[in-house]
C-alpha cells in the first residue's frame, strides 16, 4: 500500500510540474506575441503617418475602435491579402520563438523533476548510510538507542532493526550471564575440592611416616600409595576445573610472542620424561630448522604435554613421533604413536570434556589425567591462539594429532 502511495505521489508531482511548465510557457508566448503585434502595428502606423500626416486622425480612430472592441466601425476588407501578404509572412519568427519557449518550458520541467528525484535519492542515501553506520556500531558493541523518525518505509525498517538488535543484546547478555554463572560454579566446585584434598594429603603423609617408622605391613603401604595416587588425580582435577572456569569466563589471557616449535616440543617432552621412563615409552623429536609461531609458550607447552601423554597412554612401551613444517598460511605440528589408534566410536568425542576413550591406561601427570579433560583443554588452548587440532588414525596403525597454528 505504501509503494502505491509513493508511486501516486511521484506521478502527481510529475503532472503538476508539467502543467506548471506549460502555463509558464503559454504566458511567455502570449506576451511575446502581443509585443510582436504591437511592434508591427507601430511600424506600419509610423510609416503611414510619415508619408501622409493627414491620416493620423484616421489611424487613431481605427486603433481606438479596435482597442475598445468596436469592430463594426472597422473596415472588413482583407487589405493585406489584396496587397499580396499572408499570415505566414508575419509568423515565421513567432513560430521560432514559440518553439524556443516550449523547449525552455520542457527543460525547466525536466530540471525540476530531476532535481526532486536527486534530492529524494540523496535523502534515501543518507537514511541508508545512517542505518549502515548503526549496524557497524552494533557489530562493534557500541550501538546507542536508535531514534525512529517519520512514518515511511525506512522508519519501519529502523524500527524492526532496533527490535532485532535489542533482542540480540538481550540474548547475548543472557548467554554471557549463563557462561559466567557456569564458570563461577565450576570455580567454586574446584575450590571446594581443594580443601579436603589438602587435609587428606597431610593426613596420608603423616600416616606414611608413621607406617615407615613402625614397619607396618607392605599391603598397608600399598593401600596408602593407592590413596595418594587418587589424591594426585583429585588435585589434577581441581587444577583442570580451575583452568576450564578461567577459559569459559574468558579471564585466561594468552601471551603473544614468537616461540620456536622445536623448543615447545622439547620442553613438553622434558616435563613427561619421568613418566616416559616409567612406562617404557620413547619419543623422537627431529630438529627440522627454526620455525616460529605466535603463541603463549607455557600454555601451548601444556597443550602439547596432554597430547603426548595421550599418545603414551595408547602406546605404553612404544614410540612417539613428532614432525613439523611451515608454509605461507600456517605452521603444522604432527604428533603420532605406534599403537592401535582410536576406536571408531571414540572419534567424534575425543575432544569432548570428561570423555574417556576405551583401553586408556590411566596416568597421573598433567591436567585432566585419566579424567577426560586433557584433550579438551588442549583443544581450547590451541583454538584460542588461532589454531586448530584434529585427530585421525594412521593407515599403518597408530593415532595422529594434527595441529595447525595459522599466521595472524
Amino acid at each position: 500500500m505504501s509503494d502505491r502511495k509513493n508511486i501516486a505521489i511521484t506521478f502527481g508531482f510529475v503532472v503538476a510540474v508539467s502543467l506548471l511548465s506549460t502555463v509558464i510557457t503559454a504566458l511567455l508566448v502570449s506576451y511575446y506575441n502581443r509585443r510582436q503585434q504591437f511592434d508591427l502595428l507601430n511600424a506600419v502606423c509610423g510609416k503611414v503617418i510619415e508619408q501622409e500626416p493627414n491620416t493620423k486622425s484616421v489611424i487613431s480612430s481605427a486603433l481606438k475602435d479596435y482597442t475598445s472592441g468596436n469592430f463594426d466601425n472597422i473596415i472588413s476588407n482583407d487589405v493585406l491579402s489584396m496587397l499580396g501578404y499572408h499570415a505566414s509572412d508575419f509568423s515565421d519568427s513567432v513560430i521560432r520563438y514559440n518553439i524556443l519557449f516550449a523547449l525552455l518550458g520542457a527543460f525547466v520541467g525536466i530540471s525540476l523533476y530531476v532535481l526532486t528525484f536527486l534530492t529524494r535519492n540523496k535523502k534515501e542515501g543518507k537514511r541508508i548510510q545512517a542505518l549502515s553506520e548503526y549496524l557497524e556500531q552494533v557489530n562493534m558493541g557500541k550501538a546507542a538507542i536508535l531514534s525512529v523518525s517519520g512514518e515511511d518505509n525506512f522508519s519501519k525498517l529502523e524500527d524492526e532493526i532496533y527490535k532485532t538488535v535489542t533482542f540480540l543484546y538481550q540474548t547475548k547478555d543472557a548467554a554471557v550471564q549463563a557462561k559466567n554463572d557456569f564458570a563461577e560454579n565450576l570455580s567454586n566446585i574446584a575450590h571446594q575440592i581443594k580443601t579436603p584434598i589438602t587435609a587428606i594429603s597431610l593426613s596420608i603423609q603423616t600416616w606414611m611416616a608413621w607406617a615407615n617408622s613402625t614397619e607396618q605391613k607392605e599391603y598397608e603401604k600399598g593401600k596408602l600409595e593407592q590413596v595418594q595416587k587418587q589424591l594426585i588425580r583429585l588435585t589434577h582435577l581441581e587444577e583442570a576445573l580451575l583452568v576450564l572456569s578461567r577459559l569459559d569466563a574468558g579471564t585466561l589471557l594468552f601471551q603473544k610472542e614468537e616461540v620456536d616449535v622445536f623448543t615447545i616440543l622439547v620442553l613438553a617432552a622434558d616435563n613427561l620424561q619421568e613418566l616416559f621412563v616409567d612406562s617404557g615409552t620413547s619419543i623422537n623429536i627431529p630438529e627440522l630448522g627454526e620455525m616460529a609461531i605466535t603463541a603463549d609458550l607455557d600454555w601451548t607447552m601444556e597443550a602439547i604435554i596432554n597430547i603426548m601423554k595421550n599418545c603414551m597412554e595408547h602406546n605404553r612401551g612404544g614410540k612417539i613421533h613428532c614432525s613439523y613444517e611451515q608454509n605461507l598460511l600456517y605452521t603444522e605440528i604432527l604428533i603420532w604413536d605406534e599403537g592401535d589408534g582410536f576406536a571408531k566410536e571414540d572419534m567424534p568425542f575425543l575432544f569432548k570434556r570428561f570423555y574417556r576413550g576405551r583401553n586408556v591406561c590411566m596416568g597421573d601427570h598433567g591436567f585432566g589425567s585419566g579424567i577426560g579433560i586433557g584433550l579438551a583443554l588442549s583443544k581450547e588452548i590451541i583454538e584460542r591462539q588461532n589454531g586448530t587440532i584434529r585427530a585421525k588414525n594412521i593407515p599403518d596403525g597408530g593415532a595422529c594429532f594434527e595441529i595447525r597454528f595459522y599466521r595472524r
